[in-house]
């Protein structure tokens, strides 16, 4: 959530990366997959596509990835815990291109957080099952022999690792659209936003550091867009839902207010030029946090079970 958020996610790994992603679609729980559950991502014959693609593009870059989240809580020195992170084993689960879809985005979100914490075989398993549902979406692509070994040569550079998965994920991300696909993007968007804060109200619970909880309330910038975003889709069933659950939740973060200091000024003694500027403060109560903590993990279940 914040700057940027809606650049799809994600991940870090070893010289076992491309033996993983051989192996993904074998492997990781890949089951077969039932009918569709009716996410198309079809433009609304009412909207101009060139309009309606200028106005989804404007939202896409407002929006934080997972990767910046992860990056920010890992520097506060919060401990890394596995066991806020979707089980692998659950990738079966997801047989429908909706799941699917979702959980993409969770399994990407996880993978960033392992890999900002230097998880090396963790992240290699969830890259896996990341894999795995992009298989299935049809977008393998994204995932293939040159990123494999593109990771496997910079395994040892945290910074590019996490750059080529994002560029992973940007692929994933133009394939769909460009195949008129782009509610299946927005799901997968949805879905790594959602892990991301679950993760970070896990951590803020544990350790109570302000700087979590900064960066919690700040997704109340971030959910405005999201729901923009998944607004322009909700025509599909699948979609709808998460965008009602989505503005539920947006109900509690409205409730954060946004405090403004008074302008202040200063004059830099070299150049004589005067800077005037004020700050914002966004005040979140323990409230307000308890209810968003409960009932994002209330959706994260319902999206991951």
């Amino acid at each position: 959530m914040i700057s940027r958020f809606l650049r799809p996610v994600f991940i870090g790994f070893s010289s076992l990366l491309i033996l993983i992603l051989a192996a993904a679609l074998s492997g990781c729980g890949n089951s077969g997959k039932q009918d569709s559950d009716g996410v198309t991502g079809d433009e609304k014959p009412s909207t101009p596509s060139s309009v309606k693609d200028t106005l989804a593009q404007t939202i896409f870059y407002s929006v934080p990835s997972p990767i910046e989240t992860a990056s920010l809580i890992q520097k506060t020195g919060v401990p890394y815990n596995k066991d806020y992170l979707n089980d692998i084993q659950n990738v079966s689960k997801y047989t429908t291109t909706g799941s699917e879809a979702l959980n993409l985005g969770v399994y990407g979100s996880d993978l960033s957080f392992t890999s900002i914490y230097d998880q090396t075989q963790e992240s290699m398993l969830y890259l896996k099952c990341a894999n795995n549902l992009a298989g299935r979406l049809g977008i393998s692509n994204a995932f293939g022999e040159e990123t494999a070994n593109r990771l496997d040569a910079n395994k040892n550079n945290r910074d590019s690792l996490l750059s080529i998965i994002s560029e992973s994920f940007w692929t994933a991300d133009s394939y769909l659209k460009d195949n008129e696909r782009p509610g299946t993007s927005s799901l997968i968007i949805a879905g790594g936003w959602i892990e991301a804060v679950y993760i970070a109200t896990k951590l803020e619970a544990s350790s109570k550091n302000s700087e979590i909880t900064t960066r919690i309330a700040e997704q109340k910038f971030t959910l405005e867009n999201l729901v923009k975003m998944l607004k322009r889709y909700d025509f599909d069933p699948t979609i709808a839902d998460i965008y009602k659950d989505l503005t539920d939740l947006k109900t509690i973060f409205d409730q954060i207010s946004l405090v403004k200091t008074p302008s202040v000024s200063s004059t830099d003694a070299k150049t004589g030029i005067t800077t005037i500027g004020s700050k914002s403060k966004l005040n979140i109560t323990p409230e307000q946090l308890k209810a968003i903590t409960e009932k994002i993990e209330i959706l994260r279940v319902k999206i991951t079970k």
